[in-house]
């Protein structure tokens, strides 16, 4: 398990969407850019965030329920802008990107980098203390361009958030920064007592409003009747295919990293050891360099200006006054060797 990245928080076919097509500026219309008439053409579907933009999305929140039980969803976190670029033309469902109040610049990037895919801000754990404080960060990050916010809060402030209209999704199972709960980094819920505990647990979410919950890293036969048993979206990372949505971080699913990966995930493909290769091409490069400058092999003709005839013999004249006309053969003389 990385434990780096525990903040985190097809149905349908998204390939043909036009990623072209240059909506209005947001000072054309009090409400930013109209959504296009045509979205639905598009697998699109027109709204209005909850900070008063008109945007269009692949799903939203009622779509996303609707699905429930009847197929299963893809669902990533991208760490780069180009990240999210890449999954929103390969059509992944939903996303999530980490999302800190305070600093909320990381997250928007990624909202602009995949302006129509449905877009979850997951907020730390510590990032905020009181229910005040976590209604606050979820106006900031739906105004920011989120979908829905992602925590790892306990009932009362996921009901505070949900209370103010925030779509909220909770997470269950193993939540790595509260793991020494459940004895560290493992699987959660291999026992019977463990496995009323998550049922538990997600019920309560439940009940206290969230529209989904993140399970991490329990048996996928649990989730899957856990599943069946409750109204929330359920999105699986590390616990099978029994839930509605699949979810897996975008380098794990890109191998964007040395070994060893977690147990539960699969590499498409070794970006890694691409990068390897580029970073030797790199350091190659720079000692080419050095070693042309040192020779004398850069600059050639071909890289310099020549100065205009008798431009030196002026110069010279003007500066010194001596008009060294075979300072000037000397210049002419070595650039024709090169």
């Amino acid at each position: 398990m990385q434990t780096n990245r525990e903040s985190h928080c097809r149905h349908k076919s998204f390939h043909t969407v036009s990623m072209s097509a240059k909506p209005m500026k947001s000072d054309e219309h009090p409400f930013g850019a109209l959504a296009p008439r045509d979205a639905h053409k598009r697998g699109l579907h027109r709204t209005m965030t909850l900070g008063g933009e008109y945007a269009t999305r692949n799903y939203t929140v009622k779509h996303l329920r609707d699905l429930k039980g009847k197929t299963i969803l893809t669902e990533t976190m991208p760490f780069t802008t180009r990240e999210a670029v890449a999954a929103e033309e390969a059509g992944i469902d939903t996303l999530k990107v980490k999302f800190d109040p305070a600093n909320p610049a990381e997250a928007i990037a990624m909202r602009k980098a995949a302006p129509h895919t449905f877009m979850t801000f997951c907020i730390g754990l510590t990032k905020i203390a009181t229910a005040d404080e976590a209604v606050r960060a979820g106006y900031i990050a739906m105004e920011a361009g989120a979908d829905g916010i992602m925590c790892q809060w306990g009932p009362k402030l996921i009901r505070a958030v949900s209370d103010a209209g925030i779509p909220v999704e909770a997470h269950a199972g193993l939540v790595p920064r509260l793991s020494t709960w459940t004895g560290g980094l493992r699987a959660v819920g291999k026992t019977i007592e463990e496995a009323m505990w998550i049922f538990e647990q997600i019920k309560s979410f439940e009940e206290a409003g969230a529209w989904a919950v993140e399970v991490e890293v329990v048996p996928a036969q649990l989730l899957a009747e856990i599943s069946k048993r409750t109204r929330l979206v359920t999105s699986s990372i590390g616990a099978g295919s029994g839930g509605d949505i699949q979810f897996m971080f975008a380098e794990d699913i890109l191998g964007c990293h040395a070994p060893p990966y977690p147990r539960h995930t699969k590499q498409y493909r070794d970006l890694y050891k691409m990068e390897q290769a580029i970073q030797v091409e790199r350091v190659n490069g720079f000692r080419d360099y050095i070693d042309d400058v040192k020779s004398g092999t850069f600059p050639g003709p071909q890289h310099i200006v020549n100065a205009p005839e008798g431009l030196i013999n002026q110069f010279l004249s003007a500066v010194d006054g001596s008009g060294v006309e075979s300072l000037q053969n000397d210049v002419n003389r070595r650039n024709g060797e090169s």
